[in-house]
């Protein structure tokens, strides 16, 4: 249930920050990937916050969630912006066929992953939602 909160609570910080900055609701913030701050991150960082406090900060349960969660967040920032960055490349390309009358194609999505600053706030979610269910 942790890990759901810290999710849910930073996609809806993601929806209220896109609503702020663009002054409209756009479904896809709270369903889509990447953007202010990582949910996925989050969510991994409470489950291994989560599994710290349950079996113990030293066990191999705690270790295994840890390194899982830095294989998202590493995933998060990397791969997937990368993605991201050439699905942007793609799109212009398609844009020039299409006004050049050759091909017509879907754009590729192009909003995929997150910079360093939103994976850390992210994990700092997640790990404070953990710190105040347990604590708290």
């Amino acid at each position: 249930m942790t890990s759901l909160s810290a999710w849910a609570l930073a996609q809806t910080i993601k929806v209220m920050l896109g609503v702020i900055k663009e002054r409209k609701f756009n479904f896809k913030w709270f369903a889509g990937t990447g953007g202010m701050p990582s949910s996925h991150v989050s969510g991994m960082m409470s489950l291994a916050t989560s599994v710290g406090f349950v079996c113990g900060f030293s066990s191999y349960q705690f270790a295994v969630a840890f390194v899982l969660a830095l294989i998202v967040m590493f995933d998060a920032q990397g791969v997937r912006r990368s993605t991201g960055r050439q699905a942007i490349i793609l799109n212009k390309i398609l844009d020039d066929i299409y006004w050049k009358k050759k091909i017509e194609e879907k754009k590729v999505m192009d909003f995929f992953g997150h910079t360093p600053v939103e994976v850390l706030v992210g994990a700092v979610i997640g790990v404070i939602v953990s710190v105040i269910s347990f604590k708290g």
